[in-house]
């Protein structure tokens, strides 16, 4: 074997005889191509029986026969009888229908590949000699894990369609983002970055991505948002694919929901990225669990940069923990309305600051206090604060046994 294809399995019958392990696992490969799957086999796993009962595949409790591949474009013979295999191989042979044998890849006409999927981007491993399963999984994985590290340029070289691609980059830790969210950087020509986020993932950008930094500060918005939009969408359909590298996720304050909007309305395609919130990871990784089974059994992420409205009041006197983002100029205001709404006094209160990051702090205190030592120790944004009894300094080690 020599050459290889990739095949657009969409919509076309593919057959598959038996339903054991082999074909249970290969299957899903076949359906995540959108392939309409028949199974054929006197018995079939328990996954097989649910996806037939669901109405994911076909299956047909008997012997496979060579009429069932009349209407096939290609065949699984994966069957525990190698002879049959070898015997499916062949009626597929005869009726020109490419057919992998599970058995032995040298007797059929096709043989899958080792796959993972990078963006638009699918990388494929096959054995063009001996079949050795083990060993193209295994160069799979490495190739895959070294696209995955955003080390690979996979910038279109021909011209095509723009688009643009809105990325979560998480709180400010380039650990934190997706594996999707690097993939769409190597597919930069454009970054439109805010100031906040995983911006050390720019290091990594060719040199020749442009880079355009539209980031805003609490009392700094150089780049209004209809100018934003506007830059996405005068890239995009100059050809270009655009990366909105934005921080935390781009539906949680981040007015991705703008974004889109422009570019569906300008006849841009646009794919969202979903990012690690800071507003639930950054009191994570500073110990703090905005629900905890019998304290708080919810929690309101709220913008407080306008101060506490009552959704939010209602939360803090009700027990219910409430996470303020962009709030820290307005922090007296909703102190004030809390304890004037009823809220404890000695409440807990957690501010963290670039939470995540080298420069992560964080400042406890009660809610009668907070505003005093929050200026005591010049508490400044970026920061999420956290109101409600998990906050407390160690809480978790407090509640160890509690809730057992």
């Amino acid at each position: 074997m020599t050459v290889l294809f990739g095949l657009d399995l969409a919509d076309k019958r593919v057959v598959v005889a038996g339903a054991g392990a082999v074909a249970t696992r290969r299957i899903r490969r076949f359906l995540a191509a959108g392939a309409a799957v028949r199974v054929v086999a006197p018995a079939a796993s328990d996954d097989i029986e649910r996806q037939a009962s669901h109405g994911d595949l076909a299956w047909e409790a008997r012997p496979i026969e060579p009429a069932d591949l009349d209407d096939a474009w290609l065949v699984l013979a994966a069957t525990d009888d190698a002879a049959l295999n070898d015997a499916i191989a062949a009626w597929a042979l005869e009726r020109r229908v490419w057919c992998i044998d599970a058995s032995d890849a040298s007797k059929g006409t096709a043989r899958q590949a080792a796959m993972s999927t990078h963006g638009d981007v699918t990388v494929g491993v096959v054995s063009v000699d001996a079949p050795d399963p083990h060993r193209i999984r295994s160069v799979r994985d490495a190739i895959a894990d070294y696209i995955d590290s955003g080390q690979v340029d996979l910038r279109r070289r021909r011209e095509g369609a723009g688009r643009v691609i809105l990325v979560g980059s998480g709180p400010g830790d380039p650990g934190l983002v997706t594996v999707r969210g690097r993939q769409a950087l190597a597919e930069a020509d454009v970054v439109v970055t805010d100031r906040l986020g995983a911006t050390g993932l720019l290091v990594a950008v060719p040199y020749d991505v442009e880079i355009v930094n539209v980031g805003k500060s609490p009392d700094n918005h150089p780049v209004p948002q209809d100018q934003i939009n506007a830059i996405l969408v005068d890239r995009a359909l100059a050809g270009k694919t655009v990366v909105r590298l934005k921080g935390g996720d781009p539906f949680v304050f981040g007015r991705g929901g703008e974004e889109v909007h422009a570019c569906l309305e300008a006849g841009v395609d646009v794919e969202v990225v979903p990012g690690v919130t800071s507003a639930l990871s950054v009191p994570a990784l500073a110990g703090i669990p905005v629900t905890h089974r019998a304290i708080s059994n919810s929690v309101l992420v709220t913008s407080g940069h306008a101060g506490a409205d009552a959704a939010a009041l209602a939360a803090i006197t009700s027990g219910s923990t409430v996470v303020f983002l962009m709030a820290v100029n307005a922090l007296p205001g909703i102190v004030e309305a809390a304890l004037a709404a009823g809220a404890d006094p000695e409440l807990s209160v957690a501010i963290i600051e670039r939470g995540s990051t080298s420069q992560e702090r964080v400042t406890r205190g009660e809610l009668g206090a907070i505003v005093r030592i929050a200026a005591e120790t010049a508490v400044k944004p970026p920061a999420v604060i956290v109101i409600g009894e998990v906050a407390a300094p160690d809480f978790l080690g407090s509640q160890a046994g509690a809730t057992s």
